[in-house]
């Protein structure tokens, strides 16, 4: 599933790549409007992501060809025109949603999840690919080099919310809420770390790739394994 980030900020531009690479999209970076039209021209793409002010001009040009010649596409606005005039004229221009900067690159990945989800492409969102791990998240399929990898519930849950947010800390407090919410019977106090040493056993005998670093004061994170 291809991707078009239109964003003529070099660092964020490559942040976003880089998350979004490592989700499993297929991403296209074009730092101008001329070099949006000629990827456009070039390929086809699910959703765009459009920064407002780009230094030929701004993007909400650029929807009208993207409608015309991208059937069901989707388009996000990543600007830092944060009024309330700004977002109307921005979806009244075409596009699907709008998000102002500064945001956070999780926040994006579930707004391009939803918007995937309501062109009717989000049943092929591809999956989550860390070293040589590969997770699902709507399947919630493990795989390890292509090979299916059987885990209990809890170290499911717990391997779901490190994942989505790979390479960044994870709360000790979202761990306990993900991976036990609903649950009536109690747990004692050091079930989380426990429940990370059995997943990161796991991760190891399979030769996952990644590894499971405790963030001092903070929580966990998972992160591609250095060679």
């Amino acid at each position: 599933m291809r991707i078009l980030v239109v964003e003529d900020e070099v660092e964020l531009a490559r942040l976003i790549a880089d998350r979004l690479e490592r989700s499993g999209f297929e991403v296209k970076l074009a730092p101008t409007l001329r070099d949006a039209r000629d990827a456009l021209a070039a390929g086809s793409y699910s959703l765009a992501l459009l920064d407002r002010r780009l230094p030929d001009g701004d993007s909400v040009s650029l929807i009208p060809d993207l409608r015309r010649s991208h059937t069901g596409v989707r388009v996000i606005m990543l600007t830092a025109l944060d009024t309330v005039a700004d977002k109307i004229a921005g979806l009244d221009s075409g596009a699907d949603d709008y998000l102002t900067k500064p945001f956070d690159i999780n926040e994006l990945l579930a707004r391009i999840r939803a918007n995937l989800r309501r062109s009717g492409e989000g049943s092929a969102e591809p999956p989550i690919t860390v070293g040589a791990l590969s997770f699902d998240l709507r399947s919630r399929e493990v795989n390890v080099h292509g090979r299916p990898m059987v885990l209990h519930r809890r170290e499911l849950a717990l391997l779901d919310a490190l994942i989505r947010r790979d390479g960044r800390a994870t709360p000790r407090e979202t761990l306990l809420e993900e991976v036990y919410a609903g649950e009536e019977e109690g747990f004692q106090s050091n079930a989380l770390d426990a429940l990370v040493s059995r997943l990161r056993k796991h991760l190891n005998e399979n030769e996952a790739g990644v590894v499971i670093h405790p963030i001092r004061g903070i929580g966990y994170m998972l992160a591609k394994a250095q060679p």
